[in-house]
Formats: C-alpha cells, sequence, structure tokens
C-alpha cells in the first residue's frame, strides 16, 4: 500500500479521524458560507498543524516536508477547501524572513499562529519614518477568517526597492467576502483591504528573503513548497472522487435492469485509468519531495534538475489529479449533475486547482529548459 499520513504524529488516529469526520459532515456548510470556520481551524492547531515547521526554540515541530504534505492529503480526501486553509500551516516559509526579535513577537506565546496573506497586486507603499503606510486591495487571501496575522504585498515608494510582504494583525485589516467561484468555495479566499494604516519596518520582509533563524525546512526551496501544499489537495479530492464511485455502485441497481455500475466493463477499465493517474502522480510527487528534503538532510544544496523536478511534479499532481476526478465523475451520469452530489463537489474543486499560477503550463516549459541545459523563466526555483 502506498505511505500515507502518521496519525500518531497529528494527536493520534482518534482525534484525527475524528477531525475528518467532522470537516466531511460539514463540508455543505463551509461551501455555504464561503469559508472555513475557527472551531475548524483550531482543530487544526490542536493535532499540530500551523506548528509544523515552527523552529522548536519556539515550541514547533520541525516536521519534513513529506509529513506535512501527507496530512494535507489526508484533510483534503474530507474537503478540499479544507485541505487548502490547513496547507497554510506552511507560513514559517514566510514568517521566517522577519527580523529574529519580530518572531519572538510572533511566536513567543504560542507556535500555533496562523496567517494568510494577499500578495496580489503588490501595492505601492509610502515610506515614513520608522515603517510604511500601506493602502490598497489585494485577493485571494486563503483562509483569512480565520487568522490572527495577515501579510499583503507592498513595494516601497523608493529607488530598487524589492517587493515586500507587510503583516498586520487581523483587526487591522478589512476583508471583503468578495469570493463567488465554482470550486473550492470554502477556502475564504476574500479580498483584504486596508487605508493608510502603518506597519513598523520590522514587521515586514523581502518576499523570498533569508530566513533570521536556522531550521532544516527553511532550506528548502520555498516557492516549490508553496505551490506543492496546494496541488497536493488535489491527491485527496481524487482520492476522495474514486472512492466515491466505489461507494455509490455498491448495491445499486440500474432502473432499467441493465449490470450493477461496478459490473459494467467501462465503468471498471475508466476507474482503473484514474486509479493508476492518481498512484503515478503521487509517486513522483513525494519522491522528488523526498529526494530535495535527502539532499539538505545530508547537508548538501539541492541542484537546479531536483528542484525543477519537485516544480514538475507538482504541476503533474494538478493535472493528473483533476483528469482522475473528471473519469469518475463522468461515471456518476446524470446525478452528479446536482451541485451537492459528492462527485459535482470533487470535480469542481479538482478543475479549479488547475486554474492556479504555480499550475501553469509555463511550468513544463521551464523543466524542459533545465533539462536541456538553459535557464527558466526568473521566479520558477
Amino acid at each position: 500500500m502506498p505511505k500515507t499520513v502518521d496519525k500518531s504524529q497529528w494527536g493520534g488516529a482518534e482525534k484525527f479521524d475524528a477531525m475528518l469526520a467532522t470537516i466531511r459532515e460539514r463540508r455543505a456548510e463551509f461551501e455555504a458560507q464561503r469559508f472555513i470556520p475557527k472551531d475548524v481551524v483550531a482543530m487544526f492547531k490542536d493535532i499540530g498543524i500551523y506548528r509544523s515547521f515552527v523552529p522548536k526554540a519556539f515550541g514547533g515541530d520541525e516536521k519534513s516536508p513529506s509529513e506535512f504534505l501527507r496530512a494535507i492529503e489526508a484533510i483534503a480526501t474530507a474537503d478540499g477547501s479544507a485541505g487548502w486553509v490547513a496547507s497554510f500551516g506552511m507560513n514559517p516559509a514566510y514568517l521566517a524572513a522577519l527580523p529574529e526579535e519580530t518572531l519572538y513577537k510572533v511566536w513567543g506565546d504560542s507556535p500555533d499562529i496562523v496567517f494568510a496573506g494577499g500578495v496580489f497586486p503588490p501595492q505601492k507603499a509610502k515610506k515614513v519614518d520608522g515603517g510604511y503606510l500601506v493602502s490598497g486591495r489585494w485577493q485571494w487571501a486563503s483562509g483569512c477568517m480565520g487568522a490572527e496575522l495577515i501579510g499583503v504585498g507592498i513595494i516601497a515608494d523608493e529607488v530598487n526597492a524589492l517587493p515586500r510582504m507587510a503583516v498586520f494583525p487581523v483587526d487591522k485589516v478589512t476583508i471583503e467576502q468578495t469570493w463567488e467561484v465554482h470550486g473550492m468555495v470554502g477556502t475564504g479566499s476574500f479580498d483584504v483591504v486596508l487605508e493608510d494604516e502603518f506597519v513598523p519596518e520590522d514587521w515586514t520582509f523581502v518576499r523570498g528573503g533569508k530566513p533570521s533563524m536556522d531550521s532544516a525546512f527553511f532550506s528548502y526551496p520555498s516557492l516549490s513548497f508553496a505551490a506543492q501544499v496546494l496541488s497536493v489537495t488535489g491527491l485527496g479530492v481524487a482520492r476522495d472522487a474514486i472512492d466515491s464511485v466505489v461507494a455509490l455502485a455498491e448495491g445499486r441497481k440500474s432502473v432499467t435492469g441493465a449490470p450493477n455500475l461496478g459490473e459494467r466493463h467501462y465503468a471498471q477499465i475508466e476507474l482503473a485509468k484514474a486509479e493508476a493517474k492518481l498512484r503515478a502522480a503521487r509517486a513522483f510527487f513525494y519522491e522528488s519531495t523526498d529526494e530535495v528534503w535527502d539532499a539538505i538532510m545530508q547537508g548538501d544544496k539541492p541542484s537546479k534538475h531536483q528542484v525543477s523536478m519537485v516544480r514538475l511534479a507538482t504541476t503533474n499532481v494538478a493535472r493528473e489529479t483533476a483528469e482522475a476526478t473528471r473519469m469518475a465523475y463522468q461515471l456518476s451520469g446524470m446525478d452528479g449533475s446536482y451541485a451537492q452530489h459528492p462527485l459535482s463537489y470533487c470535480m469542481r474543486n479538482a478543475s479549479m486547482l488547475t486554474q492556479h499560477a504555480f499550475m501553469g503550463e509555463v511550468t513544463y516549459q521551464n523543466a524542459g529548459a533545465i533539462m536541456f541545459g538553459h535557464e527558466p523563466f526568473p521566479g520558477y526555483l
């Protein structure tokens, strides 16, 4: 059997399974209100999602990328949006670039801090004494309804200024519930708005800047991981879709007297193909992840090719799991047309994942360029 999440690392099997059951029971609620509520975010906190990569000096767990990704995959089998929101437990990859003294303010009382961000579009910020005045609107702040800290993308009005993230307590930010979409509806990827709000310079950091503290995780390519934690939700969604077809076929007879769905040759063939797509994409995904992590743990710097394979495997997961989900959905017939049908739910979430910029077609071009010894586009690695 493929390796799955080690639930003993996440509060134990009983607690983890109870959380998944609760999420599955409430996913219609999440979609109706368009965000994951704070009591579910508290469950993520309780099992350790948000302290996964916090340095041990602050009470964090310093887990490996694969350990975290398998947990998010499992959560996404219960609900894709919940998995997406939980994935931002990778936030130390961003926050660690804050000054060390600021990190003591962030994690000094608890390592279980929930951070959400609206990076795009970056907004001009006025440099003032001790910091910046920030105004603007930012899209796609997934998980902002359960966050304690909100980051926004800024560019200071200075010559040669680098893009920065400015971090605010959530009560300084206005959240506008603009998320009207067809898939991953429960992610609460709303707009965040600020108007002439002051942020001290030591609560800002250069995006992709060097971490202020040492930890093996901070050597893992952060841009690649930011894409992986989203793409891995596709594995959970596709797993749910395939399992749903099997469950729906059990004991179900056709009204015309035709064979049960599970007895039909075309259904058997299509479901087997979907399973093969899922497992192959999953194997490449975790293989590339572990190869980079093993290099880091041995004290080496991952090669361009190794990092590129992570990016390629990440896009491949998004595309292949969307196709596997589509194949499962098509077997649902007209029943799957209803919005609350399990296969309809999976189909909408899987197709939404492929639209993310991290999983764009250019990934293949960049990966191919590196294979031929050429340089990729800036920002790929």
